[in-house]
């Protein structure tokens, strides 16, 4: 599975911006799809995460500020962010996981300004 995450940027504090991850291969098999982060001097951290039934999870941080959700298609996953945060910012990655393999985006940058 391959991955493109589009949509990071540079955003005011208390802005939205919406992050999408196109997925392309043999998707018939997954299991999960989720966005992670890792800012600087950090470890990546677990944002949120959809399983393929439809449950979802979130870090605490960003419970009732960030929504994950999957398209029609079933090929792209995306993360709304609202009342973002300077402490939101770093690079943001997709993760895909499948019966087989587990696969990472190369990752799209946010920064928050305050």
């Amino acid at each position: 599975v391959q991955l493109l995450e589009s949509g990071g940027g540079l955003v005011q504090a208390g802005g939205p911006l919406r992050l999408s991850c196109a997925a392309s291969g043999s998707l018939s098999s997954v299991i999960a799809m989720g966005w992670y982060r890792q800012a600087p001097g950090k470890q990546r951290e677990l944002v949120a995460t959809l399983t393929r039934g439809g449950s979802t999870n979130y870090a605490d941080s960003v419970k009732g500020r960030f929504t994950i959700s999957r398209g029609d298609a079933k090929d792209t996953v995306y993360l709304r962010m609202n009342s973002l945060r300077p402490e939101d910012t770093g690079v943001y990655y997709c993760k895909v996981e499948t019966l087989f393999s587990t696969s990472w985006g190369q990752g799209t940058q946010v920064t928050v300004s305050s």
